[in-house]
């Protein structure tokens, strides 16, 4: 549950990596300080500020801005680390002075988990001529780390600040802070409106479900959204419509290393308005992994959640632009009809045409916009799309073909595909954080598919097939279930290759054995050592077991005895896929299938529906909180899945392989070969 402090509240911290998200009514310099036991800091080295941003465990923004994101790694931290102080300072204006924060909206400062889950919360309210704050601090306690709501501002700036926490070279830091945050312009804060769609993923097209969706992890020079954007509003008065891109960028900096070592990929710099003067050769090429992340994977999953906002965006406005246009034409055909006696004659065919003309030239132009736009996302897919690891590639990625059991979990899973009209062939991946926090649903029933609008994949979708020939119109029942089954495989495929071999184990509840030729690949390589059991008596068999092995977990992890888990209890986190449900179900198989829906995915058991949701409801409303507890996927392209910004209707891909692939069966080989030398 998120805290909301008050100033001197503290709140215990549950993990130990956590980002922290501040918003201010403008321009400001943010940085972290790393202090012992009594705040005081060694040096300036244990200072992150926009002229030095990384230091082991934190990474800062590079410069001022409306919007930060700080990213904090407590385990990585030293040992005589006891306070993370996060400060802020208002920006110098052009003058050189500055006003206080009693001057501009109160700033906010959010403790978040990676995902986005707010863990606590703080406004910095009852600020007058201070221009520099410590705003919260991280600080260890008995082992433990916890953050304190401070609020402690400084009217003499920055370098009184850094001198009360014990620097002596604090004029000079705060001076060189300030010129390192003024070297670029800062970005302007987009005022939050309310949003609408979908129930929030936080955000992202896993929001149909409430899955936080992370968004693009900011470098401190990109444009961030708001707490909760929403579509621009249409503009009224004929005022000009804004039509830039927030991904305007000019050439990438110079590369630095990151926290772990690795080698921290360029930042991103938007452009001014209206491009550089003297720039005829519009942005740079797109970057692969041109995000922040402390690891290439986490770079190139946040770079794709980007792209995934930045289109919802740019969609969002030029549909704005739209309907503003057909508004304006209404009301001035409506204008110059008015008059009864104005409505025949040349003067009302004319003004008819005046309008039309004004019309064709706002959607022109909004067209043109989103072209621009999209011309650069497309550009910025083509090197984004070669460029990602198998977890989070297409199956007819090349990647695939040199596929090694990777020694530890990917962050995410790649579970098809998103998609808008206005550009239908840029898809965007649908990545979704590991482990699952919720279930899977693919649903296997022609009405529902028919009613989020699925369509043939070869009718709208030339350029790629999706695993087999549908016919010339809607696919009957028997290709949906056989497509859904595909869909499946494929999803329990791509699970099983991207962790380490021992580490992710699928089991299947297939009553009537209608599944047993999709299951073929998993049962003749071993990745599903056995046929599933038939019958009731299997449904029963395969819960029970299941369900044992979540309340031992669970009761493992509560008391934090996990060595005293039984040795026959397969510690592998679990996939069951639920085939043909509600066949072979009684109301006892029903109740353990809600508590593994539940509770299993903290216990490391994750369920995978493959079911019509019409043929369920014989038990009437007892399933629903089930239902709703799930994604649902389609294995056909449907439009159903929303996004909470701007309320689109995306369009979803399901995963499957190209028609005639044998990538799955070769990565499944090779995932049963790897079993087999290491003794599994």
């Amino acid at each position: 549950m998120t805290a909301e402090l008050v100033r001197g509240q503290n709140h215990p911290l549950d993990r130990t990596r956590v980002e922290i998200r501040i918003v201010a009514g403008g321009p400001v310099v943010a940085g972290v300080t790393l202090g012992d036991a009594q705040g005081r800091l060694p040096g300036a080295e244990s200072v992150a500020h926009p002229g030095a941003p990384r230091l082991t465990g934190i990474e800062v923004p590079g410069r001022a801005a409306a919007e930060h994101r700080i990213a904090v790694d407590l385990d990585a931290l030293s040992a005589a680390v006891h306070r993370v102080s996060v400060l802020l300072a208002l920006a110098p204006t052009g003058s050189g002075g500055r006003s206080g924060f009693g001057a501009v909206a109160a700033p906010s400062v959010a403790v978040t988990a990676p995902d986005g889950t707010v863990i606590a919360g703080y406004t910095l309210t009852g600020l007058g001529a201070e221009s520099a704050v410590v705003a919260v601090e991280l600080y260890r306690r008995q082992g433990a780390w916890k953050v304190r709501a401070v609020g402690q501002g400084y009217a003499d700036g920055l370098a009184a600040l850094l001198r009360d926490q014990g620097l002596p070279q604090a004029a000079e830091l705060a001076a060189a802070i300030e010129d390192a945050a003024g070297q670029a312009p800062a970005r302007a804060l987009r005022a939050p409106v309310a949003a609408h769609g979908a129930e929030p993923p936080g955000g992202g097209p896993e929001a149909a479900v409430g899955h936080p969706a992370p968004a693009r992890t900011p470098a401190a020079d990109r444009p961030e959204p708001a707490a909760d954007p929403s579509p621009p509003a249409a503009p009224s008065g004929g005022a000009p419509i804004d039509y830039r891109h927030p991904k305007r960028r000019t050439a990438p900096a110079p590369a630095a290393a990151a926290p772990d070592g690795t080698s921290a990929v360029p930042r991103r710099t938007p452009a001014p308005p209206g491009g550089a003067p003297g720039a005829s050769d519009g942005p740079p090429p797109p970057v692969a992994g041109d995000a922040a992340g402390w690891s290439m994977d986490e770079r190139l999953f946040n770079q794709v959640w980007g792209m995934f906002e930045d289109l919802a965006r740019s969609v969002a406005a030029y549909r704005s632009a739209a309907d503003f246009a057909d508004s304006r034409l209404a009301k001035e055909l409506d204008h110059a009809l008015a008059d009864p006696r104005d409505r025949l004659g040349t003067a009302a065919d004319a003004a008819r045409a005046a309008a039309r003309d004004k019309h064709a030239a706002l959607v022109a132009r909004a067209r043109e916009a989103l072209d621009r736009d999209l011309a650069q996302l497309v550009a910025e897919s083509e090197v984004v799309e070669p460029a990602l690891p198998p977890a989070f590639a297409r199956w007819d990625n090349p990647v695939w073909q040199g596929y090694r059991v990777p020694p530890e979990p990917p962050m995410a899973v790649r579970l098809g595909d998103l998609h808008l009209p206005e550009v239908p062939h840029l898809r965007i991946p649908m990545l979704v954080r590991l482990p699952l926090e919720r279930g899977l649903w693919i649903d296997s029933g022609r009405a529902a598919v028919l009613r989020s609008g699925g369509h043939p994949p070869e009718r709208e979708y030339g350029r790629r097939e999706l695993g087999s020939a549908l016919t010339d119109g809607p696919p009957d029942e028997a290709e949906l279930r056989r497509l859904a089954l595909e869909t499946a495989v494929a999803v329990a495929a791509r699970l099983l290759a991207g962790h380490p071999v021992g580490d992710f184990a699928v089991q299947v509840i297939d009553p009537g054995g209608a599944a047993a030729s999709a299951l073929a690949p998993l049962l003749e390589t071993g990745a599903l050592p056995e046929p599933p059991a038939p019958g009731a008596a299997g449904v029963a068999t395969v819960l029970e077991a299941l369900t044992r092995r979540v309340d031992l977990v669970q009761m493992a992890l509560r008391h934090r005895a996990a060595d005293a888990l039984p040795p026959d209890l397969d510690t592998a986190q679990q996939l069951l896929i639920v085939h043909d449900f509600p066949h072979g179900f009684d109301d006892r198989a029903l109740t353990r299938l809600r508590y593994l829906a539940d509770e299993g995915p903290s216990a490391g058991v994750h369920l995978l529906m493959v079911a019509d949701r019409d043929r369920a409801r014989e038990y009437g409303p007892l399933l629903d909180p089930l239902w709703r507890a799930l994604l649902r996927i389609t294995p056909v392209p449907a439009a159903h899945l929303g996004d909470p910004w701007v309320g689109h209707a995306w369009t979803y891909e399901p995963p499957l392989a190209p028609k005639g692939s044998q990538v799955v069966r070769q990565v499944l080989d090779r995932l049963a070969e790897a079993r087999r030398a290491d003794g599994c």
